[in-house]
């Protein structure tokens, strides 16, 4: 029986941190090596980082990824390495694969260029046209990058028709909810149909908006799963391949998450890497009481530590004394300090200078805002001082509807729950209750988001006796509607066919509409759905469009 030992390197890498990348990659190749692995593969563009986006227009930065490459190629020597860069043939550039042994470098170029969605790959790259294949410890494999893979006719079948055993195929594939499987059924395909065994390595780590889940795998012959790696962690997957029956003889497969703990894992690891990456260690969260701020907070102590997240409670004129309790009980449970700044003395001062201009009129949003704009003012005042980022609270739903404050409660750096469905903030603040019961959570931290603050009817608590559906429809009517319009593009006439209240959906599509504003405003936050405010979904601005 003949072997091929496949090492699949599911790495972290930071866009434009060449030496970092490259160090890791090195770190990673000599473990893959240590471990008898005959080809190890890293993720898509893996020494610039992906996405690098306009660096690409920048020739010094191809150049540079390119001189990085040549620092692999040098070091790397008793292993195949199969690694991610930015080719480049005259003023063209190409998303490429290097094929690295012993001082020697080939090279394969993507040929299926993503244009949807967050990708603008034909912005960038020129298609590649050739599809070979390389000899690997005496076995022909086939290697290809990413998008390559999607299609039946791509380069995967006609390497197999060249005599490839094995695809190797290295990604940057961005999580949303529910792709793991489709991926995992659209791979079992290509394996299957071409009767080659399919390696798949993914990125895994945030960077800006987006997520990389990593769960690398590896198919047999017949579409059957042999392997797969971690989600949402670094991992050098290892597995054997009998090449000749073409069937693995040892691997591992790790258990797929539930739908709440996958999303749990990206909000947790998207924002650890944001905050990270871009020069923080410290964050601050407005602790208002609500299911909201308390999500966030317990995300952020569990992607950073307890002992980098603060606190901060801002109680006004209309706040409850169950909500103060709530934010205390919440800041207790996840051991983080609370800071609280009542905001009378700044509101008062406010209203007390706008008397003038407003004598007449009757109190409103302006008044009401005004709180939320104080409590700005205090978060990006503490964030000035003591370099903390501020993370916002708001969720998707309510960014759709424009039910949030500019310079107000969206006042931030990132906004981990931007792309979160109140609903699903609701089940993700019973699962991680639920997981702090079963003993999955960091020792010292039991259940940390009151049972309360999930019970009680949301508010902004901005006026006497305020609910938010006061302005908005129940949730659980208006998330349906919102998936509908802002993720599945679906009209008017289809969303009330799925029925809905005609007045209600035009209702609920007119505050989407004239929203846009707001949200082209707002911080970033972790993509989750397939269809997120920001990069995913462009629409103009000034838009007179309407079709009710």
């Amino acid at each position: 029986m003949r072997t091929l030992r496949v090492g699949l390197a599911q790495i972290n890498t930071t866009v434009g941190d060449l030496d970092g990348n490259v160090a890791k990659i090195l770190e990673y190749a000599a473990r893959a090596k240590e471990l008898g692995c005959d080809l190890v593969a890293f993720p898509e563009l893996a020494v610039t980082g992906y996405p690098p986006e306009d660096l690409l227009l920048r020739r010094r930065f191809v150049l540079d990824n390119r001189a990085a490459l040549e620092r692999i190629v040098d070091a790397a020597e008793g292993v195949t390495l199969v690694v991610g860069f930015v080719d480049q043939e005259d003023n063209d550039i190409y998303n490429a694969a290097a094929v690295i042994h012993d001082g020697r470098l080939a090279v394969y170029r993507k040929q299926r260029l993503p244009n949807y969605g967050v990708f603008d790959e034909e912005r960038y790259f020129q298609c590649g046209a050739e599809a070979p294949v390389f000899e690997v410890a005496g076995t022909l494999v086939g290697v290809n990058v990413c998008e390559d893979i999607w299609f039946p006719d791509g380069p995967s079948k006609a390497q197999a028709e060249a005599g490839a055993k094995v695809i190797v195929n290295i990604n940057g594939s961005p999580y949303q909810a529910g792709k793991g499987r489709f991926r995992e059924e659209m791979l079992a395909t290509r394996a299957g149909d071409n009767a080659v065994i399919v390696c798949y390595v993914n990125l895994v780590g945030g960077q800006d908006e987006l997520v990389f889940d990593g769960g690398s795998m590896v198919f047999d012959a017949r579409g059957g799963l042999i392997a797969r790696a971690a989600q949402f962690e670094e991992e050098l997957l290892v597995c054997d391949l009998d090449v000749e029956a073409v069937e693995q003889t040892r691997s591992r497969v790790a258990e797929r998450l539930s739908p709440e703990a996958e999303v749990y894992a990206a909000l947790v690891t998207g924002t650890r890497d944001y905050v990270h990456k871009v020069g923080f260690e410290t964050v601050l969260v407005a602790l208002s009481g609500g299911i909201d701020s308390s999500l966030v907070a317990t995300v952020a102590v569990d992607a950073l530590g307890a002992e980098h997240v603060v606190g901060v409670a801002m109680p006004s004129r209309y706040s409850s004394e169950g909500s103060i309790a709530d934010a205390q009980l919440l800041a207790e449970n996840l051991g983080i300090e609370l800071k609280i700044f009542p905001i009378e003395p700044a509101h008062a001062a406010f209203l007390e200078m706008l008397e003038g201009p407003f004598a007449g009129t009757a109190p409103g949003t302006a008044e009401e805002n005004l709180q939320a704009r104080v409590r700005g003012n205090l978060l990006m005042t503490l964030s000035n001082k003591f370099g903390w980022l501020v993370l916002t609270t708001g969720n998707k739903s309510e960014y759709a509807v424009g039910y949030c404050t500019l310079y107000g409660d969206m006042a931030g750096g990132f906004a981990l729950l931007k792309d979160v469905p109140k609903m699903l903030l609701y089940r993700l603040a019973e699962y991680r209750n639920s997981s702090a019961r079963r003993g999955q959570t960091p020792a010292g931290r039991g259940e940390p988001i009151p049972r309360s603050v999930i019970e009680k009817p949301p508010s902004a608590e901005l006026r006497p006796d305020q609910l938010d559906t006061d302005a908005l429809p129940p949730y659980d009517r208006l998330d349906p509607i919102l998936q509908a319009y802002v993720e599945e593009d679906r009209s008017l006439d289809e969303i009330v066919a799925m029925g809905n209240d005609e007045a209600l959906v035009r209702r609920v599509l007119a505050m989407v509409d004239r929203n846009e504003y707001k949200r082209r405003q707002a911080p970033p936050g972790v993509k989750i759905t397939p269809r997120a405010f920001g990069r995913d979904r462009r629409l103009p601005i000034a838009n007179h469009y309407r079709e009710y």
